[in-house]
């Protein structure tokens, strides 16, 4: 069994990302700049986005935070997606989910301009992804294709059971998985809360993907020997032995299931890392576009 150690993996990305970004200096040109939206008072929004400001700092990047309290109304968020959208400075920006409930999600992430959308959540990019084309890649499928490549993870000819079918995770990667090229090619279930006898697909599965949720829900009798698993779920577990009274846990029943498999992710430290890292790339990708298109 060998660990997909997104940790390491998001380090070496983000060496590769401030070298790029040293040289862009030396050559006196302008550096990726990152902007996050933040409504309300989330606490494990406030440390997502900390951790996302940290990480431009790291790379070099310049990064602005935007902090608007839990009464915004929806068109003072859409007034400042328009402000942002027009400032030329700002190369690309997220707007962290989940909103309050007074303000429509899918009427926010339209309004964001899909060239500065680097969660990749715009309609626009949501459909060039689905046809191969040039684009924002969603960071948490990204992050996964990342690990899956630069471990050589073979995933031609595969069987690849994806668990869950979010906009976010789930529908994007049974597309990225099912694509031409590598990683791609592999033949894709995608599954969810309607779908019957599921632990008869996931034994069949040469790599699973899950995204559910739900703690320890995937255990070693529902996969094959030498299965790749791939786990995004994070959950917070109720742990009185631990100084913070909980414990990170993922979808996978890590302890029995890593006995089978060949390739696991651990849960935290592995998809979860690559996320941000894949966010950076995304930004890196969004200022040289906008420096090509002038």
């Amino acid at each position: 069994m060998q660990l997909l150690d997104g940790k390491k993996t998001s380090n070496d990305i983000k060496n590769e990302i401030a070298a790029e970004v040293t040289k862009m200096k030396q050559n006196n040109e302008k550096v990726p700049h990152l902007a996050a939206v933040i409504v309300g008072n989330d606490g494990a929004s406030l440390t997502y986005v900390g951790s996302k400001v940290k990480a431009c700092e790291r790379v070099g990047f310049e990064s602005t935070l935007i902090k608007m309290p839990s009464t915004t109304s929806e068109m003072e968020l859409l007034k400042k997606i328009e402000e942002l959208n027009q400032n030329d400075d700002i190369d690309g920006f997220i707007v962290q989910l989940p909103l309050p409930e007074q303000i429509d999600t899918q009427k926010v992430l339209m309004a964001i301009d899909p060239s500065k959308d680097v969660d990749g959540f715009h309609p626009e990019n949501f459909g060039k992804m689905a046809l191969d084309m040039t684009t924002f890649i969603p960071a948490t499928p990204f992050g996964i294709l990342e690990l899956l490549e630069r471990y050589d993870v073979q995933t031609a000819g595969k069987h690849t059971v994806v668990i869950g079918r979010s906009h976010i995770v789930g529908r994007p990667m049974s597309i990225l998985m099912g694509r031409k090229g590598f990683p791609g090619n592999s033949t894709v279930t995608l599954t969810h809360s309607h779908t019957k006898n599921i632990n008869q697909i996931t034994t069949q599965a040469d790599i699973i993907i899950t995204a559910l949720g739900v703690p320890n829900y995937l255990k070693a009798e529902m996969i094959k020997d030498d299965a790749v698993i791939i786990d995004v779920g994070i959950t917070r577990v109720a742990d009185d032995t631990t100084d913070k009274g909980y414990r990170i846990t993922g979808d996978v029943d890590f302890e029995n299931v890593s006995k089978k498999a060949s390739f696991i992710t651990p849960v935290p430290g592995g998809v979860g890392p690559m996320t941000i890292a894949m966010l950076l790339k995304n930004t890196l990708l969004a200022r040289e576009q906008r420096k090509y298109k002038k």
